[in-house]
């Protein structure tokens, strides 16, 4: 980090009392430079300037730090693991052990994508039996917008195209140009704002006592300093059930390498801790 940049994001921890110094340096340097050429500022003495008089920049900074992207079925190879071997293993442990449903939390679920995406994964396997098993889907994401967006449920066609003609019959009803997610499968999914970085609490409240057999926390890490990403992978892992497992981003799977993990299957990043 610059000493340019360094001094605006000071001024930000001043003014708005946030600590953003945990997010990697070079997030942090690519998201300055952007809203300095967005604002036409010129340099960075006359952005930090700007940033210091005016909150609504302040307030507009924060908001592009909101690390909400994401896709239907994103990575092939993580659902198709998922449908074929890590859900099937679920369901039999299930069957096998006093547990009433498989317990899942996406982590960073921004507009809801990843999660559906789970629910409709599992929904097939049920194949139409409500008693083959049970299942709970808890999402959390910091953004309480994201958050709101991804209850609603509604995607435009660019963010269905990864989708398969036949799942967007099955799951979705056209509403002009949007897709509306049938309410069915929106009842699957548990949507809350949680801080992944809260002292108070180590899962969404919904979930009460955690206790997961699946986390997803992908494509979240690498935004961040390791000392953070450790304060992360920590969190959800404790959340963990004993054999539980936690899904990273494909770019990420060096992080839970170096870490102490073991990938399921090969390049699926879905991973174990070792024993």
């Amino acid at each position: 980090m610059t000493r340019d940049t360094a001094h605006i994001v000071e001024i930000l921890q001043q003014t708005l009392g946030m600590e953003i110094s945990g997010y990697d340096s070079s997030f942090l340097n690519n998201s300055i430079q952007k809203r300095i050429t967005e604002t036409g500022c010129g340099s960075p003495e006359t952005y930090a300037v700007l940033i210091g008089q005016s909150l609504a920049e302040r307030n507009h900074f924060i908001a592009s730090l909101s690390i909400s992207y994401s896709e239907f079925f994103r990575n092939s190879l993580t659902c198709s693991a998922l449908e074929r071997i890590i859900f099937p293993m679920l369901i039999l442990r299930l069957k096998e052990s006093k547990r009433q449903e498989i317990r899942i939390w996406s982590a960073a679920c921004a507009a809801g994508q990843e999660s559906y995406s789970l629910a409709i994964i599992l929904e097939e396997l049920k194949n139409g039996d409500a008693e083959k098993f049970n299942y709970r889907i808890f999402a959390s994401d910091q953004t309480e917008s994201w958050v709101a967006r991804a209850k609603l449920g509604q995607y435009t066609y660019e963010e269905i195209s990864n989708l398969s003609l036949k799942r967007v019959a099955r799951w979705f009803d056209r509403h002009g140009d949007r897709y509306l997610l049938k309410p069915n499968l929106k009842r699957t999914v548990d949507f809350s704002v949680f801080d992944l970085f809260s002292e108070s609490q180590g899962s969404p409240p919904a979930s009460i006592f955690g206790d997961f057999d699946l986390v997803i926390c992908a494509n979240l890490l690498f935004y961040y300093k390791p000392v953070f990403r450790k304060k992360i992978l920590d969190k959800v892992s404790q959340c963990l059930t004993k054999g539980g497992f936690l899904i990273t981003g494909e770019t990420e799977r060096e992080i839970l390498f170096s870490l102490g993990y073991r990938e399921v299957v090969p390049h699926s990043a879905i991973f174990q801790l070792k024993p």
